[in-house]
């Protein structure tokens, strides 16, 4: 009896940590973490040699997808950190929520006090309203075909396609509707400025052929006010490409903007 106790607490422990740390399909050499925080899927991937230093990258959008810079980041000794607030398009809820998980990995882990964000798509939204609230927190921003403005995606308001579906639960996560969001300039282009004066480099990857996220209406736009406001901008686009695939096959520059901005005042 006390055996077939035993073996039933051993088995108990090993799902327990089976449901912490499980094996990613994405990153199967390295140990990643998955729980929920507030309510919201969450992931950390820890490097197999950490850099003294506790450099770590968040994405906020597409976790696993073109993992290639990630990975780079992981064989520098970063840690890969994600929270799942898509569904709530850079909204100050999603704001508050990414302060409180900020908090949670420098202090839980120790992670730097500045962070390199990754803002893929939609993820564009979140990386700049949080960043140009906490421009303390952010060595650099690499941005990839982000949403730059909620009326040209998920809104279509403009050329862009737009999403119908996603435009109803943005209104609802900004409390806004479709008369008051047409006023609405609490978004990256605008508030990017305080990211720019801060002095944080930024570099957006783009496809020229993109019509879900249309360059002009987003990354153009931004990059404008960025420059204007003495923002160092990098843009590197992608001819004949649309949405997808983000990153770069070769992601060598975008590693490397993000190295020399990390290592450049340590």
């Amino acid at each position: 009896m006390k055996n077939s106790l035993s073996q039933i607490l051993i088995f108990i422990s090993l799902f327990l940590s089976l449901s912490t740390y499980g094996q990613d399909p994405i990153f199967t050499e390295y140990q990643v973490k998955e729980f929920s925080f507030q309510g919201h899927e969450a992931k950390i991937v820890f490097p197999n040699t950490g850099h003294a230093n506790r450099y770590w990258i968040w994405r906020a959008r597409f976790w696993g997808h073109e993992p290639q810079v990630d990975k780079a980041l992981l064989e520098k000794g970063f840690h890969v950190v994600y929270v799942d607030v898509s569904d709530l398009f850079g909204s100050k809820t999603a704001v508050d929520l990414w302060n409180d998980f900020y908090t949670f990995c420098t202090s839980e882990y120790g992670l730097h006090k500045k962070v390199v964000l990754e803002g893929m798509s939609r993820g564009g939204l979140i990386v700049y309203n949080w960043a140009s609230q906490n421009t303390d927190k952010v060595f650099a921003i690499y941005a990839d075909a982000p949403v730059c403005d909620i009326k040209s995606w998920p809104g279509g308001l403009f050329s862009g396609e737009g999403s119908p579906q996603a435009w109803k639960r943005c209104l609802e996560a900004y409390g806004l509707d479709a008369d008051s969001v047409k006023d609405f300039d609490d978004i990256p282009i605008n508030n990017s400025v305080k990211v720019a004066k801060a002095g944080i480099p930024v570099m957006h990857v783009y496809g020229d052929a993109d019509v879900v996220v249309p360059y002009e209406e987003n990354t153009a736009l931004l990059a404008k006010n960025f420059k204007e406001a003495g923002g160092q901008i990098e843009l590197i686009g992608k001819k004949g490409v649309g949405h997808h695939p983000h990153s770069l096959k070769n992601p060598s520059p975008i590693v490397d903007f993000i190295w020399q901005s990390v290592t450049y005042k340590e």
